[in-house]
């Protein structure tokens, strides 16, 4: 292997990130493949490579397979993390792999593979000096506790490098390690404080314009580590900013190169004062009365070819005081409705220098023709910008009152039919407060533990929620005006509310952009990948040698619900008077329960105590491969779903093949007592794809016993009611599954919309409604909704009551119709990406345009047609979904609930 070839073959890689599961011929090729890529290689040709790569790659040069897979199996439990040992040679280590046995030149770390990670958490100003917190820490060495040998900090000119030592004080942080999204090591104790006093950085003659970098040091694996300190992205740690030193002196802790550093700067021009008179607007500024301002420059455009106008100062008082007018039309530059920045910059001495904002000015924006404004604001650090920009709302008041966040300020847009959204920021999902607005003010009371869910009551979710201005009849957030906070309120944030389980803040992004940011309900010991391999290994262990509790464990689609088979089965066991305590799992306190049943947090402490103390678990989806059932426990896995798209070890030979996983398919099986299979055609397909090693109990899914209940007539209406469904109004449901192609990142995908929606609207409105329920796995708003056509469902706690009221189903690939099928109402397919999902995606178990319900759309124009020819559709697929329902829906006799709960309490084999 030629030294400059640093990238691992594709092929390759793939033979070896299997090789555990791989069959004789498949390591066949993989030795080939290895001899051929690193066969003639010495240790030192590997060292480009990452140090478990090339231990990898040395056990493949050398054909020891059985270390490699060691090796592998050990990456696959700590991804992004790995054990170091020595100390004056650190070196990657392997258990169960012995270090004599490998060259030094391949496990020996260079200095590159141990960086210091650094961030910045929290800077403010305490009594004249500068709090610095944050964590540092050498990667892949844990800081279990306080460290012997004191961190250090030092702050140099980068002009004279003149160099000025800073102490850092250790400080417990567990973020540190929660930030590190590893589960092999702790770096609690990496948190420190330190304290930078100006007063240092002064020479004997004053204060001298100075940049001055700042460098953190670790003693680590018996070497120093240095780095600079890497900002946040949120509040005090993610904003440069401004603090005055004297009169004539300011200081600003700024960004360059993600890294933070302080400069010294003059002030050589103040913005004293600015009011609008006639359309002509007045700025006040001072300079030093040796050196008077002699203009303003505002500037606009690409920096390098900027759009420039400049303004005579004229003098205006004492202490070099002078005036600049700007007529207000010379400030309407934007050419579309987007924010146009001018930048301020006074001339003095000749030179341009930056316009600081004085104490207590506070920005205004004054009102211009087309719902414009412009805006006489503050940047980050304290300086004049002026922005032409559509009306905002920005915040001048904010206080908690009794759990409520009040917030209020100037806006002189539209008065009417305003509506505040509440805009997720990684989810995209939206949540609409009422805004009163008048007199050019406007107040919004937001009440972030109470929330109206379809009836329920819960609080927002954990993350940041970006606040907007929205015309109630706007189809999406195409026209959304942001929230913003006026400067001075700034260094209140964050502003914090302890709720009954979690806290709320208020906080800022990008200098002025506001949100409300529900915390997590974990705390602490329960955050990251550290502390849950430490509550699934070491708290586990201790509970389960405590006695089992007579206690059912519910999990619906990992705690997102109360809804399914899981449903199905605690509402069985309440009709039977069960002597058990019922426990339901719930992430993100996004479920509500009846009375009586016990939420349990998503991968909280009580959540493992549940796992492993409960009689009884009973759950629709996977728990994990580290999961025992142990002695005495009883497991139901219900699952979800009939199989349309190939699933588990029947998706080996595609590129959707997690061999790992298929692997422990087995050892997963063994966990549960019974699987319920709601078919049988499906009963195979799961004794094959899950490689199931337990009983298979054929007894239909409980949860489509709602189609044969004896109040599903009363649950339908109390459904409809909760909904608002207009009296008279037809339900079409729309329940798509999500495009494994369409994705933000990891499971996160996106709306891949093709329904027309306004033509739907047009064509179906009078007498349709549109119930729209994206897959859990699905972000993204949904265009509409809200405005009486179109309804998001999305958060419906269970599926099955809107099938009830659903008149049309509309799906493509989705399981969903094999269960809607129960009911015998019309469906639609609207598979527009048929054979690419088809054919490249996914796989399908049968010929689904040759057994399908109902027909197989393609546009959105035929999808509105067939809803309004429902009866014509109905007819002429009568014969195949009777077809289909004798092949999928059997048993359906309403009993399957009864089957399963005989079983699980022992009364019978189904």
């Amino acid at each position: 292997m030629a030294g400059a070839k640093r990238t691992v073959p594709e092929e390759l890689q793939r033979l070896m990130r299997y090789l555990p599961e791989s069959e004789e011929d498949e390591r066949a090729r993989f030795l080939a493949a290895a001899d051929d890529f690193v066969g003639g290689s010495s240790p030192g040709d590997l060292r480009a490579f990452s140090p478990l790569t090339r231990v990898k790659l040395w056990l493949a040069k050398e054909h020891r397979l059985d270390d490699l897979e060691t090796v592998i199996r050990y990456e696959r439990d700590n991804p992004q993390a790995h054990l170091v040992r020595g100390r004056l040679s650190p070196s990657v280590e392997v258990p169960g792999i012995a270090p004599s046995s490998l060259p030094k030149e391949v496990t020996r770390l260079k200095n590159s593979e141990m960086p210091l990670v650094t961030k910045l958490t929290d800077m403010a100003w305490v009594e004249g000096r500068l709090r610095l917190r944050g964590y540092a820490y050498v990667r892949n060495v844990p800081v279990e506790s306080a460290p012997r040998v004191p961190a250090m900090a030092w702050l140099t000119d980068t002009a004279s490098r003149r160099r000025v030592v800073v102490r850092m004080a250790p400080r417990h942080e567990p973020r540190a390690t929660a930030d590190s999204k590893q589960a092999l090591h702790c770096y609690d104790w990496a948190g420190f404080e330190l304290f930078v006093d100006p007063a240092k950085l002064r020479g004997g003659h004053g204060w001298k314009p100075s940049t001055w970098s700042l460098t953190l040091g670790v003693w680590a694996s018996g070497r120093p580590h240095r780095a600079g300190l890497v900002p946040g992205d949120i509040g005090p740690s993610g904003h440069q900013h401004a603090h005055r030193l004297d009169a004539s002196t300011r200081w600003v802790s700024a960004f360059r190169k993600k890294r933070l550093e302080f400069e010294i700067q003059p002030v050589e021009a103040e913005l004293v004062g600015h009011s609008l008179d006639a359309d002509l607007l007045s700025l006040g500024l001072r300079g030093p009365a040796e050196r008077p301002v002699e203009g303003l420059v505002l500037s606009h455009g690409p920096a390098k070819e900027p759009v420039e106008r400049e303004y005579r100062a004229e003098a205006d008082g004492p202490d070099g005081r002078r005036r600049v007018t700007v007529p207000l039309a010379d400030l309407s530059v934007a050419d579309t409705e987007e924010t146009r920045e001018l930048r301020a910059h006074a001339v003095v001495g000749g030179r341009r220098v930056p316009v600081v904002v004085g104490e207590g000015v506070l920005s205004q924006a004054h009102p211009t023709d087309g719902g414009r404004e412009i805006s006489v604001g503050v940047t980050a650090v304290d300086t004049l910008v002026l922005h032409d920009r559509l009306r905002q709302p920005v915040v001048d008041a904010m206080e908690w009152v009794e759990g409520d966040l009040v917030l209020s300020g100037s806006y002189t847009g539209p008065d009417r039919d305003r509506v505040m959204v509440l805009r997720h920021g990684e989810r995209f999902e939206e949540v609409p407060v009422p805004v009163e607005v008048a007199d050019g003010r406007f107040r919004a009371v937001i009440d972030p533990e109470h929330h109206d869910s379809h009836g329920d009551t819960l609080p927002l979710r954990k993350g940041r929620w970006y606040m907007s201005f929205r015309s109630a009849r706007d189809w999406d957030d195409s026209n959304d005006v942001p929230v913003k906070i006026r400067h001075d309120l700034v260094p209140r944030l964050p502003l914090v509310h302890q709720g009954a389980k979690r806290s709320y803040s208020v906080d800022h992004r990008f200098h002025d952009r506001l949100f409300l940011s529900p915390a997590s309900p974990l705390d602490d010991s329960e955050k990251g990948a550290y502390r849950q391999r430490v509550l699934r290994e070491a708290f586990t262990a201790e509970q389960k040698a405590l006695p089992l509790r007579e206690a059912v464990f519910y999990n619906s689609f990992g705690g997102k619900q109360f809804s399914d088979s899981p449903r199905a089965v605690y509402e069985e066991l309440v009709r039977r008077g069960a002597e058990v305590d019922h426990l339901w799992s719930v992430d993100d306190q996004q479920v509500s329960l009846p009375p009586g049943v016990v939420p349990v947090e998503w991968h909280s402490r009580e959540w493992y105590e549940a796992l492993a103390r409960s009689r009884y678990v009973v759950t629709n989806v996977g728990i994990g491969d580290w999961f025992v059932r142990r002695e005495g426990q009883t497991v139901v896995q219900t699952w979800h779903g009939t199989p349309l798209k190939k699933i588990g070890a029947d998706l080996l030979g595609t590129p959707k093949a997690n061999r790992a996983y298929i692997a422990s398919l087995p050892h997963r099986s063994r966990q549960w007592d019974f699987l319920v299979s709601p078919n049988s055609f499906t009963t195979p397909i799961m004794r094959g794809a899950f490689r199931c090693e337990t009983e298979i109990l054929e007894a239909g899914y409980p949860r489509n016993d709602v189609f044969h209940a004896p109040d599903r007539e009363e649950r339908a209406e109390r459904t409809r009611k909760l909904l608002g469904i207009p009296e008279g109004k037809k339900v079409v449901l729309y329940a798509p599954t999500w495009r494994d192609d369409q994705r933000y990142g990891g499971t996160r995908f996106k709306l891949d919309l093709r329904i027309d929606l306004e033509a739907a609207q047009r064509e179906l409105a009078e007498d349709h409604v549109l119930l729209f329920r994206k897959h859990p796995k699905v972000l993204d708003s949904i265009p509409g909704a809200g405005q009486g056509f179109v309804w998001d469902v999305s958060k419906y706690p269970d599926i099955a009551d809107l099938y009830l009221i659903t008149d049309v189903l509309i799906t493509d690939y989705s399981s969903v119709f094999f269960d809607f099928a129960h009911s015998g109402k019309p469906m639609l397919f609207f598979t527009y990406d048929l054979e690419h999902y088809r054919d490249t995606l996914r796989g399908f178990y049968f010929d689904l345009t040759a057994r399908a319900p109902g027909p197989l759309i393609k546009t959105s124009d035929e999808l509105i047609g067939s809803i309004r020819d429902i009866g014509a559709v109905t007819e002429e697929y009568a014969r195949q979904y009777e077809a289909f329902v004798r092949d999928f829906c059997h048993p359906s006799d309403g009993r399957a609930t009864q089957r399963v709960v005989d079983r699980m309490l022992g009364g019978g084999e189904g």
